[in-house]
């Protein structure tokens, strides 16, 4: 016997649920892209400091923690995005079809970009 239809409330509360996890992967995707860009730009700043001879030697190299920075930002959004997909199979399992997920399609996006970064960072070291 197929299950019953659901009603309109329940489906606008499974509705509100989804945009929940996409305001929440988003929230990690800004976070990731900031830690990202931060670390990008750590490691940008001290080279052109350390061309200009103005910089002593540091105790922990900022390439170093440009590097962890962009990699902590990585490894954040992978398991933000890992999350997110786990939440959307058991919402799909629970009340059936839903939209795709554009914070997915973006967070993606972001990790490519921090892809790039890091390769730019550790491959200049």
């Amino acid at each position: 016997m197929a299950d019953p239809p659901i009603d309109a409330n329940t489906r606008m509360a499974a509705d509100r649920t989804r945009l929940a996890y996409e305001r929440t992967l988003m929230a990690w995707v800004r976070t990731c892209t900031s830690l990202i860009a931060f670390g990008f730009t750590i490691y940008q700043a001290f080279t052109m400091l350390a061309a200009s001879e103005r910089l002593r030697e540091p105790f922990i190299s900022p390439q170093l923690v440009g590097a962890v920075m962009i990699v902590i930002g990585l490894t954040a959004l992978a398991l933000a995005w890992i999350q997110h997909r786990q939440q959307m199979t058991l919402l799909r399992a629970e009340f059936g079809a839903m939209p795709y997920s554009i914070a997915g399609i973006i967070a993606a996006l972001i990790a490519g970009l921090g892809v790039l970064a890091l390769l730019s960072v550790t491959l200049r070291m």
